[in-house]
């Protein structure tokens, strides 16, 4: 036994060897990965250049705010009033395709567009009448939602050539703004009324088809803004409800980890029994299947195949090899338990000890707010940048013919460039009427504009690595402060004051480099792992079976190789943190102990893991039902009317409450999960280095050191 020792050792490492100046995070040490620092630094100068170029070349309104056919931003200058856009004539708009790109790349449409003060509310055709040559400019109906350079007073044109023209819509329909466009109200083109016939069609049928051919799920879809409205009418009545559900989750997310001092081995032990408990319902609820079944012939191989799975429940051969695998996962977990139950003591013990820790640095619990503020702040960044890029370049106008079943439209090919604010359609009336000036797309000469892909790529791998870093600084941080405090020999006199804030200080100082270092080797994976996704989604359409499976195991093996990183750069920061060594000999370092101790290490995680997640399922599952009947009116406060009452979808305030809770469970967990990992390091390291001696004694607490029958000759206090 003592000779396999011996190999492992060789194997992954010789132990830490005892080092009687160590007595926790080193204080005198060097700056690591200088190189990888100075390629932070300058991809971070880059990322603020590509900003501020971005910024300077970059236009958001292009995006933000509708346009009409003549270029001009509705909402903005002179349509300051005006910030809605409506489409003369929507059954031009083929697909609701053309109206969500129109809603993204601006004049997508092809029919005129004019900025408006409000939707059309009601159902209007142009009356018979006005098509006659008689009828004047001056008289027609709806001059609000005509061209601004057309004055109906003074012009010679008929209505006839008006509405050809496209300077004023023949037809109206009910709509609603939704993204800045006016478009189909819901549920309008039901109630249709039986004299509203477009010219071409037979039927008010006919006209309702057409329109819903040309907007698609638009019709047949939500009024986006009157759900916004009621959304954010919900909140408007229920945010107090909802900041105090919070913070019930955040009050039971800190009392579930104090409270682990002292009930973690009985939680533990509960959610053991619990899981062997579940096992063997089980099994008892398959042989009992089986049993009733015993009598019946039929048989796998009778049924075959079927994507009717109930069909094999009906098989007494299915619970038999249900019956038979519940068993051995049974007996292996039995098994595991009875020949683990040190090791799970030793898990206990930690996280126990996790818990001591936490409470005498309850500012880490508050550490996690800085690191989603950068997070923030990270992403803003990326989401301003990306889209000043994307709006970067002047847009392209050409002169398109919006009839083109006009005998003299063909000189018109639609490559003539054209300026919509200069653009005279009069100049057009004998040979192509119907002409207009539409916007194409962004131009994309000049060297900024031919290098936006490159651009954007740069901003998401600087994105990717900054958040990484972020991640980063958060877990070396916290661990330094848990191992100042593992590594205190007399608790809790000898722990520094502001742990947190000296490791902080520490990260900066001397390993911003080493952090950079393991964000960029995780971002580079994460990198590939979304050229993959975009990569299948692009060609998922003409892959063959062969590829789709190549596809599925690139992206399976990355995902592994992510969770992986993840893991080894966890504990490389910690080393970091402890010792003060590079990224490289940290992370074997780290590695090389872990693999010493693999079993160990499965049963903290493991256990762990399990905690955690009863921990989150009881945190965010009490607030989550509390909130169900609260909202949902089954709660009423007294002397208060129902909150029910005054909500239009009570889900708003419960889904709020759960998801917020979720993210604060994580937080705090996220906390005590670096904790346990640090402690566990500190643990393995402590009884490689120490023996218990006078002159070696071990820092772990008086519980470890009594399950591992082990003991100071030196007085400790625990």
């Amino acid at each position: 036994m003592g000779k396999k020792s011996e190999e492992d050792k060789s194997e992954y490492g010789d132990p830490a060897q005892y080092d009687p100046t160590f007595n926790g995070p080193i204080h005198r040490r060097g700056c690591t990965d200088i190189i990888c620092c100075i390629l932070f630094m300058a991809a971070i100068a880059g990322y603020l250049v590509v900003g501020i170029m971005a910024w300077l070349y970059g236009d958001p309104r292009h995006v933000l705010y509708p346009r009409n056919s003549t270029g001009m931003f509705c909402g903005l200058g002179l349509n300051k009033e005006k910030s809605t856009v409506l489409y003369f004539d929507i059954i031009k708009c083929a697909t609701v395709t053309n109206i969500m790109a129109s809603a993204l790349n601006g004049l997508q449409c092809p029919t005129t567009q004019v900025c408006v003060k409000q939707c059309p509310t009601e159902f209007w055709v142009l009356p018979p009448r006005f098509y006659l040559n008689i009828a004047k400019a001056k008289d027609f109906p709806k001059p609000e939602y005509c061209v601004p350079s057309l004055d109906l007073a003074t012009t010679d044109l008929p209505v006839k050539e008006i509405v050809a023209r496209e300077l004023c819509p023949f037809f109206t329909i009910p709509t609603t703004p939704v993204l800045g466009r006016c478009l189909p109200a819901v549920g309008s083109l039901d109630r249709i009324p039986g004299d509203f016939i477009l010219p071409g069609m037979s039927s008010p049928n006919d006209t309702a088809n057409a329109i819903r051919n040309a907007t698609g799920d638009v019709v047949s879809g939500f009024n986006a803004e009157e759900v916004g409205v009621r959304i954010f009418e919900d909140f408007a009545s229920s945010w107090h409800w909802i900041l105090i559900g919070l913070l019930i989750a955040m009050v039971l997310s800190l009392m579930f980890l104090l409270l682990l001092r002292f009930t973690a081995a009985v939680i533990v032990w509960v959610l053991i029994v619990g899981v062997l408990a579940v096992i063997a319902y089980g099994i008892w609820h398959c042989y009992w299947e089986y049993d009733n079944f015993k009598s019946s012939d039929l048989t796998i191989k009778e049924v075959g195949f079927t994507t009717d799975f109930s069909v094999y429940l009906q098989v007494k051969d299915t619970w038999l090899a249900f019956l038979i695998i519940l068993s051995v996962l049974e007996a292996i977990l039995l098994l595991l338990l009875i020949f683990l139950r040190k090791r799970i003591l030793i898990a206990i013990a930690l996280i126990k000890e996790s818990s001591k820790a936490v409470g005498y640095m309850m500012s880490a619990l508050v550490y996690p707010l800085f690191t989603f503020t950068l997070l923030v702040v990270c992403v803003a960044y990326w989401g301003v940048t990306a889209l000043y890029l994307a709006t970067s370049g002047e847009p392209l106008y050409r002169m398109v013919a919006l009839n083109s079943t006009e005998l003299n439209c063909d000189s018109i090919s639609g490559n003539e460039t054209c300026d919509p604010l200069l653009f005279n359609s009069s100049a057009y009336q004998s040979t192509c009427p119907s002409v207009s000036c539409i916007f194409i797309k962004y131009n994309n000469e000049g060297l900024f504009q031919r290098n936006l892909f490159n651009l954007q790529i740069y901003n998401v791998l600087a994105f990717l690595w900054c958040v990484n870093f972020v991640i980063a600084l958060g877990q070396c941080t916290l661990a330094g402060a848990f191992a100042s405090y593992y590594w205190a020999f007399n608790k809790p006199s000898d722990i520094p004051m502001f742990p947190i804030s000296q490791a902080f200080i520490r990260c900066l100082r001397y390993h911003v480099g080493s952090l950079a270092f393991g964000a960029l080797i995780l971002t580079i994976v994460q990198f590939i792992r979304i050229v993959l996704e975009y990569l299948d989604h692009k060609f998922r359409a003409v892959q063959n079976g062969c590829a789709r499976f190549v596809m599925c195991c690139l992206k399976c093996c990355f995902w592994c190789l992510e969770k992986f990183i993840k893991f080894l750069n966890r504990n490389a920061y910690i080393m970091i943190a402890i010792y003060g060594k590079n990224f490289c000999v940290s992370a074997r370092d780290a590695f090389l102990l872990l693999m010493r101790n693999i079993v160990r290490v499965v049963v903290l995680d493991k256990v762990t893991d399990l905690l955690l997640f009863f921990g989150k399922l009881l945190v965010v599952g009490g607030v989550g039902v509390l909130a169900f009947f609260f909202f949902s009116g089954r709660i009423r406060l007294a002397g208060d009317t129902f909150i029910a009452e005054q909500l239009n979808y009570y889900w708003v305030p419960i889904i709020t409450v759960v998801v917020g809770a979720y993210l604060i469970a994580s937080g705090f967990f996220s906390v005590y999960n670096m904790c346990v990992d640090t402690l566990f390091l500190c643990f393995l390291e402590d009884l490689e280095r120490n023996d218990g001696s006078v002159q070696k004694p071990y820092y772990m607490s008086k519980s470890l050191m009594s399950i591992l029958n082990k003991k100071n000759k030196v007085p400790k206090s625990g």
